[in-house]
């Protein structure tokens, strides 16, 4: 335990990572002293709202739905429901799930479909493997998507509505 009085380094030998999660609430924000938000990528979602957080060693089964966005370390089988929302799936994410969500990004694995109302969005390390409905996609160089894609304008119909016409109608598979 450190003590004020104790002579030499009080920082761990190695650094803590650091972690997508939501800051306290701070009550005493003021023009002078405004409330601070986490930084890096989450910066965005955060300050939009709040964000929770599926931890690396935590394994959820069955829905998760809720009003705020969600950051998954760890793994989730079952269904992810957060229309509003951005769903992230970090690099140590594993999710076995249909995804439906405002924005998902994924830095780790999905197996299952993901429906989005703005966008959905795989990095160079993610790996989506399922259908993909959303107004956007981005998939990066080094990303692994297999699956279809269909290209719905904002404000389009639903699943169930089937209005929109598809910009693909076959499976595509990209790998580089």
């Amino acid at each position: 335990m450190w003590k004020p009085n104790q002579t030499g380094s009080n920082t761990p030998s190695t650094p803590e990572p650091v972690r997508p999660s939501t800051p306290a609430t701070n009550f005493e924000a003021s023009p002078t002293r405004p409330a601070t938000v986490g930084a890096g990528a989450n910066a965005a979602a955060v300050a939009t709202g709040e964000q929770a957080t599926i931890g690396k060693s935590l394994v959820v089964k069955g829905e998760v739905t809720g009003s705020e966005s969600l950051y998954i370390d760890g793994k989730v089988e079952g269904a992810i429901n957060l229309p509003g929302n951005r769903v992230t799936v970090g690099r140590n994410g594993q999710v076995a799930a249909n995804i439906v969500a405002r924005e998902i990004v994924v830095l780790g694995k999905v197996r299952g479909n993901c429906q989005a109302s703005d966008r959905v969005d795989i990095r160079s390390e993610g790996s989506l493997t399922g259908d993909v409905i959303a107004a956007r996609i981005s998939i990066e160089d080094g990303a692994f998507f297999k699956g279809g894609i269909d290209i719905r304008k904002p404000g389009g119909t639903d699943l169930k509505g089937g209005t929109a016409t598809p910009a693909a109608a076959e499976p595509v598979a990209v790998e580089a």
